[in-house]
């Protein structure tokens, strides 16, 4: 007579079979999720990329430099909308007038999902943009002013929208 819960070779193949099975069926739905997400290319040629690094440590020793107090944040102004704000002022505290300020909000994995904006002067070194079906979650906001036609500012800071 058979024990019907022996533990033959058949039931042990069919374990392990089953087992790394599951294993790699789940790394693949985890490649296939990681490569639709982000592409991997951050730059299209790291070369002229960094070609253009000494000029960006100049752009960056000049706007220290100018000292100016660049300030935003993001406020919620209706369900789906949001207002960028934006305060600039010069090393005297006095407000920034003849600017213009564009606006990237960048998501840190997902290129397709980037927002650009131009701000409007809203008065006494304020300028805001609204911003539609933005979704919440982690973003960059990377902020440029430009003043007559060359660059001035640049910043890059992390933020968290929530809902």
């Amino acid at each position: 007579m058979k024990d019907p819960k022996a533990i033959t070779g058949k039931t042990v193949l069919i374990w392990l079979l089953g087992f790394f099975g599951v294993i790699f069926a789940a790394n693949a739905v985890f490649i296939y999720l990681a490569i639709g997400s982000f592409p991997g290319v951050v730059v299209e040629s790291s070369y002229e990329a960094g070609q253009g690094y000494n000029q960006e440590l100049a752009a960056a020793k000049a706007q220290e430099q100018l000292n100016w107090q660049v300030s935003s944040e993001v406020v919620r102004s209706t369900d789906d909308t949001w207002k960028l704000v934006v305060h600039a002022a010069d090393a005297e505290a006095t407000p920034l007038y003849g600017i213009d300020i564009n606006v990237l909000l960048r998501r840190p994995a997902q290129e397709m999902a980037d927002v650009e904006a131009n701000l409007r002067a809203d008065g006494g070194g304020r300028y805001v943009a609204d911003l539609e079906h933005l979704p919440a979650g982690n973003w960059t906001l990377v902020l440029e002013i430009e003043q007559d036609g060359n660059r001035k500012f640049k910043s890059e800071n992390r933020i968290f929208l929530k809902d």
